[in-house]
Protein backbone atom coordinates (compact mmCIF):
# COMPACT_ATOMS: atom_id res chain seq x y z
CA UNK A 1 0.00 0.00 0.00
CA UNK A 2 1.63 3.38 -1.02
CA UNK A 3 2.26 5.93 1.54
CA UNK A 4 -0.42 8.19 1.54
CA UNK A 5 0.91 10.71 4.26
CA UNK A 6 3.45 11.43 7.43
CA UNK A 7 1.15 12.15 10.45
CA UNK A 8 2.66 13.60 13.89
CA UNK A 9 0.66 12.24 16.84
CA UNK A 10 1.53 14.30 20.03
CA UNK A 11 -0.76 13.18 23.11
CA UNK A 12 0.22 12.25 26.89
CA UNK A 13 -2.68 9.12 26.51
CA UNK A 14 -0.71 6.57 25.16
CA UNK A 15 -3.95 4.57 24.87
CA UNK A 16 -5.15 6.99 22.00
CA UNK A 17 -1.81 7.89 20.85
CA UNK A 18 -0.67 4.38 19.98
CA UNK A 19 -3.99 2.92 18.93
CA UNK A 20 -4.75 5.54 17.06
CA UNK A 21 -1.26 5.13 14.74
CA UNK A 22 -1.79 2.19 14.25
CA UNK A 23 -5.09 2.04 12.69
CA UNK A 24 -3.59 5.30 10.49
CA UNK A 25 -0.74 3.01 9.44
CA UNK A 26 -3.23 0.14 8.65
CA UNK A 27 -4.67 2.84 5.89
CA UNK A 28 -1.65 3.37 4.37
CA UNK A 29 -0.01 6.90 6.96
CA UNK A 30 3.07 6.45 8.16
CA UNK A 31 2.95 7.84 12.28
CA UNK A 32 5.34 8.97 14.49
CA UNK A 33 4.34 9.46 18.23
CA UNK A 34 5.48 12.37 20.69
CA UNK A 35 4.14 12.24 24.47
CA UNK A 36 4.39 15.83 25.00
CA UNK A 37 5.14 18.82 23.55
CA UNK A 38 8.43 19.51 23.71
CA UNK A 39 9.05 15.73 22.32
CA UNK A 40 6.89 16.61 19.13
CA UNK A 41 8.43 20.00 18.77
CA UNK A 42 11.92 18.00 18.21
CA UNK A 43 10.42 16.08 16.06
CA UNK A 44 8.80 18.81 13.44
CA UNK A 45 11.84 20.64 12.88
CA UNK A 46 13.95 17.66 12.26
CA UNK A 47 11.81 15.93 9.54
CA UNK A 48 8.63 16.96 7.31
CA UNK A 49 4.99 15.99 8.30
CA UNK A 50 1.72 16.58 6.57
CA UNK A 51 -0.29 16.74 9.24
CA UNK A 52 -0.23 16.83 13.26
CA UNK A 53 -2.87 15.41 15.53
CA UNK A 54 -2.38 17.00 18.89
CA UNK A 55 -3.88 16.88 22.54
CA UNK A 56 -5.05 20.19 23.82
CA UNK A 57 -4.32 18.98 27.74
CA UNK A 58 -0.77 17.52 26.81
CA UNK A 59 2.74 18.68 29.03
CA UNK A 60 3.21 21.70 27.06
CA UNK A 61 -0.09 22.82 25.48
CA UNK A 62 -2.22 23.11 28.45
CA UNK A 63 -2.89 27.11 26.91
CA UNK A 64 -2.44 26.12 23.28
CA UNK A 65 0.74 27.82 23.56
CA UNK A 66 2.63 24.82 21.72
CA UNK A 67 -0.15 25.25 18.51
CA UNK A 68 0.15 29.25 18.51
CA UNK A 69 4.03 28.43 17.75
CA UNK A 70 3.49 25.40 15.08
CA UNK A 71 3.71 27.97 12.29
CA UNK A 72 7.29 29.14 12.91
CA UNK A 73 7.82 24.95 13.30
CA UNK A 74 6.13 24.07 9.70
CA UNK A 75 4.35 26.66 8.09
CA UNK A 76 0.82 25.95 6.71
CA UNK A 77 1.12 22.24 8.31
CA UNK A 78 -2.50 21.62 9.56
CA UNK A 79 -3.61 20.90 12.57
CA UNK A 80 -6.27 18.76 14.18
CA UNK A 81 -6.88 19.01 18.19
CA UNK A 82 -8.38 16.41 20.15
CA UNK A 83 -9.22 16.77 23.84
CA UNK A 84 -11.31 15.10 26.38
CA UNK A 85 -11.90 17.84 28.25
CA UNK A 86 -14.22 19.92 25.66
CA UNK A 87 -14.42 24.01 26.98
CA UNK A 88 -16.09 26.49 25.48
CA UNK A 89 -13.22 28.46 26.10
CA UNK A 90 -10.67 25.77 24.45
CA UNK A 91 -12.95 25.67 21.14
CA UNK A 92 -12.92 29.58 20.88
CA UNK A 93 -8.89 29.35 21.21
CA UNK A 94 -9.08 26.83 18.56
CA UNK A 95 -11.06 28.70 16.08
CA UNK A 96 -8.64 32.02 16.22
CA UNK A 97 -5.44 29.32 15.32
CA UNK A 98 -4.92 27.65 12.00
CA UNK A 99 -6.34 24.50 13.43
CA UNK A 100 -8.39 21.91 10.98
CA UNK A 101 -10.48 20.38 13.04
CA UNK A 102 -11.70 20.35 17.02
CA UNK A 103 -12.66 17.14 17.65
CA UNK A 104 -13.72 15.33 21.04
CA UNK A 105 -12.87 12.26 22.30
CA UNK A 106 -13.86 9.44 22.27
CA UNK A 107 -13.51 9.80 18.82
CA UNK A 108 -15.04 7.56 15.83
CA UNK A 109 -12.16 6.31 13.87
CA UNK A 110 -13.95 6.81 10.40
CA UNK A 111 -14.71 10.44 11.32
CA UNK A 112 -10.73 11.09 12.52
CA UNK A 113 -9.92 9.61 9.31
CA UNK A 114 -11.95 11.78 6.58
CA UNK A 115 -11.01 14.41 8.67
CA UNK A 116 -6.91 13.71 8.32
CA UNK A 117 -7.86 12.52 4.58
CA UNK A 118 -9.41 16.47 3.68
CA UNK A 119 -5.97 18.02 5.51
CA UNK A 120 -3.08 15.84 4.38
CA UNK A 121 -4.32 16.22 0.81
CA UNK A 122 -5.13 19.85 1.17
CA UNK A 123 -1.20 20.11 2.82
CA UNK A 124 0.15 18.09 0.01
CA UNK A 125 -1.28 20.31 -2.41
CA UNK A 126 -0.32 23.00 -0.68
CA UNK A 127 3.17 22.28 -0.41
CA UNK A 128 2.77 21.53 -3.94
CA UNK A 129 2.03 25.46 -4.49
CA UNK A 130 4.78 26.84 -2.51
CA UNK A 131 7.35 24.35 -4.75
CA UNK A 132 5.76 25.25 -7.97
CA UNK A 133 6.22 29.31 -6.85
CA UNK A 134 9.86 28.46 -5.84
CA UNK A 135 10.34 26.95 -9.19
CA UNK A 136 8.65 29.95 -11.28
CA UNK A 137 11.39 32.32 -9.26
CA UNK A 138 14.02 30.28 -10.44
CA UNK A 139 12.48 30.05 -14.39
CA UNK A 140 12.78 34.30 -14.34
CA UNK A 141 16.18 33.95 -12.98
CA UNK A 142 17.12 31.77 -16.16
CA UNK A 143 14.74 33.73 -18.37
CA UNK A 144 18.09 36.47 -17.13
CA UNK A 145 20.42 34.32 -17.79
CA UNK A 146 19.41 33.15 -21.16
CA UNK A 147 18.96 37.21 -21.91
CA UNK A 148 22.40 37.66 -21.06
CA UNK A 149 24.20 34.84 -22.98
CA UNK A 150 22.53 35.92 -25.91
CA UNK A 151 23.57 40.08 -25.48
CA UNK A 152 27.44 38.75 -25.35
CA UNK A 153 27.07 36.00 -28.13
CA UNK A 154 27.76 38.10 -31.19
CA UNK A 155 25.44 37.75 -33.61
CA UNK A 156 27.58 37.02 -36.83
CA UNK A 157 28.87 33.65 -34.87
CA UNK A 158 27.02 30.37 -35.19
CA UNK A 159 26.23 28.50 -31.83
CA UNK A 160 28.38 27.15 -29.81
CA UNK A 161 28.66 23.98 -28.13
CA UNK A 162 28.60 25.31 -24.78
CA UNK A 163 25.83 27.81 -25.17
CA UNK A 164 23.77 25.51 -27.22
CA UNK A 165 23.69 22.97 -24.25
CA UNK A 166 23.21 25.54 -21.83
CA UNK A 167 19.86 26.90 -23.82
CA UNK A 168 18.66 23.59 -24.23
CA UNK A 169 18.75 23.02 -20.75
CA UNK A 170 17.23 26.03 -19.03
CA UNK A 171 14.43 25.81 -21.92
CA UNK A 172 13.55 22.22 -20.97
CA UNK A 173 13.79 23.49 -17.07
CA UNK A 174 11.11 26.25 -18.33
CA UNK A 175 8.90 23.83 -19.79
CA UNK A 176 9.04 21.67 -17.03
CA UNK A 177 7.94 24.74 -14.63
CA UNK A 178 5.22 25.19 -16.81
CA UNK A 179 4.08 21.29 -16.96
CA UNK A 180 3.98 21.14 -13.15
CA UNK A 181 2.10 24.31 -12.87
CA UNK A 182 -0.58 22.87 -15.24
CA UNK A 183 -0.45 19.76 -12.88
CA UNK A 184 -0.80 21.85 -9.95
CA UNK A 185 -4.25 23.83 -11.06
CA UNK A 186 -5.72 20.79 -12.58
CA UNK A 187 -5.31 19.16 -9.05
CA UNK A 188 -6.53 22.34 -7.38
CA UNK A 189 -9.83 21.81 -9.23
CA UNK A 190 -9.80 17.90 -8.52
CA UNK A 191 -9.81 18.39 -5.11
CA UNK A 192 -11.96 21.77 -5.25
CA UNK A 193 -10.05 23.26 -2.20
CA UNK A 194 -11.85 26.68 -3.43
CA UNK A 195 -11.43 29.82 -0.92
CA UNK A 196 -8.14 27.89 0.78
CA UNK A 197 -5.21 29.53 0.32
CA UNK A 198 -3.43 27.31 -2.34
CA UNK A 199 -5.67 29.17 -4.76
CA UNK A 200 -3.68 32.30 -4.32
CA UNK A 201 -1.32 31.14 -6.62
CA UNK A 202 -4.34 31.25 -9.16
CA UNK A 203 -4.01 35.03 -8.87
CA UNK A 204 -0.47 35.47 -8.41
CA UNK A 205 0.63 39.40 -9.47
CA UNK A 206 3.76 37.93 -10.30
CA UNK A 207 2.14 35.60 -13.35
CA UNK A 208 2.14 38.43 -15.79
CA UNK A 209 5.42 39.63 -15.21
CA UNK A 210 6.65 35.78 -16.04
CA UNK A 211 4.54 35.63 -18.63
CA UNK A 212 5.69 38.85 -20.09
CA UNK A 213 9.17 37.60 -19.64
CA UNK A 214 8.29 34.51 -21.16
CA UNK A 215 7.08 36.21 -24.70
CA UNK A 216 9.91 38.49 -24.90
CA UNK A 217 12.17 35.34 -24.97
CA UNK A 218 10.83 33.86 -27.63
CA UNK A 219 10.88 36.95 -29.28
CA UNK A 220 14.53 36.80 -28.93
CA UNK A 221 14.61 32.85 -29.95
CA UNK A 222 12.72 33.75 -33.00
CA UNK A 223 15.24 37.16 -33.84
CA UNK A 224 18.49 34.85 -33.21
CA UNK A 225 17.57 31.31 -34.75
CA UNK A 226 19.78 31.49 -37.57
CA UNK A 227 22.78 31.87 -34.90
CA UNK A 228 22.01 29.41 -32.72
CA UNK A 229 20.81 26.56 -34.95
CA UNK A 230 19.73 23.39 -33.16
CA UNK A 231 16.20 21.59 -34.06
CA UNK A 232 16.00 20.89 -30.06
CA UNK A 233 15.86 24.70 -29.44
CA UNK A 234 13.52 24.65 -32.02
CA UNK A 235 11.15 22.71 -30.68
CA UNK A 236 11.35 23.93 -27.75
CA UNK A 237 10.61 27.34 -28.99
CA UNK A 238 7.77 25.64 -30.60
CA UNK A 239 6.56 24.76 -26.85
CA UNK A 240 7.40 27.97 -25.23
CA UNK A 241 5.15 30.02 -28.41
CA UNK A 242 2.17 27.31 -27.66
CA UNK A 243 2.47 28.12 -23.41
CA UNK A 244 2.40 31.95 -24.39
CA UNK A 245 -1.05 31.51 -26.94
CA UNK A 246 -2.72 29.36 -24.34
CA UNK A 247 -2.31 32.07 -21.38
Amino acid sequence: MAELGRILIADDDETFLFSTADLLRREGYTCDCAPDAATAGEMLRADEYDLLIADIKMPGNAELEFIQELPRMAEGMPVILVTGYPSLGSAIQSIQLPVAAYMVKPIEFDELLAQVRRSTDSFRVYRAVRTTQQRLRDWLKELTSIEEVLKISPASQTSSAPVDTFLELTFQNIVGSMSDLKHLTQSIAMHNLEGQEVCHLLHCPRLPELTDALSETVGVLEKTKHDFKSKDLGELRRKLEGIVKTE
